[in-house]
């Protein structure tokens, strides 16, 4: 038993600094572990990350996305128990700037063409044809990368504080790996807490 461990607690998660991003909420199929909403997804990990004794942290620009999904209510719990900062892009030891800018300026290359094919294709009147665009141009330019500044930014607060990502975006995951950070999606991170603690997922 560690200094910071309390007598009769269940075992603390090995990992105590957690990193988590939007996609674990509000992702239908990967939130199915936590809960049924977004909302009650996020309420279920804040009573797990008290259980376990975790740190969370996430960037600014993550909480300010999830206050589009889930109630006030639910995000002042989140602001009181997480660190809710910005990741410090000019001292991380990647070359942190420049993947910011990088990345934003993808996502508005991305969408320029996305529109482009939409015009290109809504001139002949085809509407199935726009949401067949929509969809395989998306997977083709979006899938499996970091695409938007919140991803970003979740990886550079994990490489800065050496914790681990909770997230179900295989972008982030990617990346992360390649940066020597461990990932952990939700239905591996309640597997464990199940293991540990003899229950039932």
């Amino acid at each position: 038993m560690t200094e910071n461990e309390v007598p009769g607690a269940p075992p603390a998660f090995p990992r105590s600094r957690i990193i988590i991003d939007t996609s674990l909420f509000v992702n239908p199929e990967t939130r199915r572990n936590l809960g049924g909403s977004a909302g009650e997804a996020l309420t279920t990990f804040l009573e797990m990350s008290r259980q376990y004794c975790l740190e969370i942290y996430l960037p600014l620009s993550v909480f300010r996305e999830l206050s589009n999904f889930v109630d006030s209510g639910v995000l002042k719990v989140l602001r009181a128990q997480a660190i809710v900062r910005a990741p410090d892009l000019y001292n991380i030891q990647v070359p942190a700037a420049i993947f910011h800018t990088f990345v934003r300026e993808l996502r508005l290359r991305v969408n320029k063409g996305l529109h482009i094919a939409e015009k290109a294709i809504k001139a002949e009147d085809l509407p199935e044809n726009v949401r067949w665009v929509r969809q395989h141009y998306r997977e083709a330019m979006r899938s499996g990368i970091v695409d938007s500044v919140e991803d970003l930014e979740v990886v550079l607060m994990a490489k800065e504080i050496g914790g681990v990502i909770l997230t179900s975006d295989q972008g982030i995951a990617n990346m992360a790996g390649s940066l020597g950070i461990e990932v952990f999606s939700a239905e591996e991170f309640t597997d464990y807490c199940n293991a540990i603690t003899g229950t039932e997922g």
